[in-house]
C-alpha cells in the first residue's frame, strides 16, 4: 500500500513540477523548482531499480547543475522579455507534451512482448568481466569502446565550454572570504573524499563508478570555488592537461595493449580484467572531476557593450 502510494506521488510530482518550472515567471523560484523536479527523479529512478542512474541524476543533475544554474543566477540584472502571451505558451506546451508521450508510446508499443534483452548474455558472460555487477560489465568490458568514445565527447565539451568564455581562466573568484562557508568546506572534504573513495570501489560489485564518483567530487570542487578554497581549472596549467588526458590515454593503453599479444581491442585478460578495470576507473574519475568543473565558470564573464555605445 505505502508503495503504491509512493509511486503514484511520484507519477504526479514529477509533471506537475515540470509544468511550474515552465510557467514559472521569477527565475529563482524556477531554479528551486528545477532542484526540487531532479531529486523527485532521482528518487523515481531508485523505484525503478536502477539506483546508477538515480545517483547520477542526484549529483549532475540537481547537484552540479542546480549550483550552475544558481551562480548563473546571481549575475542575471534583468529578466527577459515576454514573446509569447500565456494562450500561446499553453497550446505550444500541449502539443510537445502529446508529441512527445505518443513518441515514448509508440516506442514501448513497438518492442517485442517475448524480448528479455540482453540481460542472460550479460549473466551468463559476467564471471569473464572481472567484476560483479552487470552495469560495470558493460559499459568497461562487453561495450568499453563506448564509454571511450563518451570520454572523448566530455573532453570536447569540456574545450568547447573554454571556447566560448575563455576568459573564466582565473585564478580565484572575486568574492570576500566568508569564514562560515571556509569551515563548511574544510569539514565536507573528508565526507566528499570518503564517498568519492567508496563509489569507485564499489562499481565492481555495486552500483557506483568512476561517474558517480567524479561528480560527487566536481560538486566538492564547486563548493572550493564558491568559497573562494580554489580557482577554476585552466586549460592553460600543464597540471590540468595532464590529468584530463590521464583516463583517456591510459583507457587507450589498456584497450591496445591486447593487440600486440594476438588479442583483440579492449579484450582484457580474465585474470587481470578485475584489476585493470579498477584501475582505469580511478584514473576516469580524476578526468570526470576535471571536465565537469570545467563547466563551472568561476569568475564572472565580463559584460558586452553593445557597438556604438559610449
Amino acid at each position: 500500500m505505502m508503495d503504491a502510494l509512493l509511486d503514484g506521488g511520484l507519477a504526479l510530482s514529477l509533471p506537475f513540477l515540470a509544468w511550474l518550472v515552465l510557467h514559472t515567471e521569477a527565475l529563482s523560484q524556477a531554479v528551486v523548482l528545477f532542484v526540487a523536479m531532479g531529486l523527485m527523479s532521482a528518487l523515481a529512478w531508485a523505484r525503478l531499480e536502477a539506483p546508477d542512474i538515480a545517483l547520477v541524476e542526484a549529483a549532475v543533475g540537481t547537484g552540479l547543475t542546480g549550483a550552475l544554474l544558481m551562480h548563473t543566477l546571481s549575475w542575471t540584472e534583468e529578466t527577459a522579455p515576454e514573446t509569447l502571451t500565456r494562450a500561446t505558451r499553453w497550446v505550444w506546451d500541449i502539443l510537445a507534451a502529446t508529441a512527445l508521450t505518443g513518441v515514448l508510446g509508440w516506442a514501448v508499443l513497438a518492442l517485442p512482448t517475448d524480448s528479455q534483452g540482453l540481460g542472460p548474455e550479460v549473466a551468463a558472460r559476467l564471471a569473464d568481466s572481472g567484476v560483479e555487477h552487470p552495469v560495470t560489465a558493460v559499459l568497461l568490458n562487453f561495450r568499453g569502446y563506448d564509454t571511450l568514445l563518451e570520454i572523448a565527447v566530455l573532453l570536447v565539451a569540456a574545450l568547447g565550454a573554454r571556447a566560448v568564455n575563455p576568459r573564466t581562466d582565473r585564478p580565484k573568484l572575486e568574492t570576500e572570504h566568508d569564514p562560515l562557508t571556509g569551515e563548511l568546506f574544510r569539514m565536507m572534504t573528508p565526507a566528499v573524499l570518503l564517498l568519492a573513495g567508496y563509489l569507485v570501489w564499489v562499481g565492481a560489485h555495486g552500483p557506483g563508478g568512476a561517474f558517480q564518483a567524479g561528480a560527487i567530487l566536481a560538486g566538492g570542487g564547486v563548493v572550493a570555488i564558491l568559497t573562494t578554497r580554489m580557482g577554476t581549472p585552466r586549460m592553460s596549467s600543464r597540471r590540468v592537461r595532464w590529468a584530463l588526458l590521464t583516463g583517456p590515454l591510459l583507457f587507450i593503453g589498456v584497450a591496445v595493449a591486447p593487440l600486440f599479444s594476438g588479442g583483440r581491442l579492449l579484450e582484457f585478460p580474465p585474470r587481470l580484467a578485475g584489476t585493470l578495470i579498477f584501475v582505469v576507473e580511478l584514473a576516469l574519475t580524476v578526468t570526470i572531476t576535471l571536465v565537469l568543473l570545467m563547466f563551472f565558470p568561476g569568475a564572472r564573464p565580463p559584460k558586452v557593450e553593445p557597438e556604438g555605445a559610449p
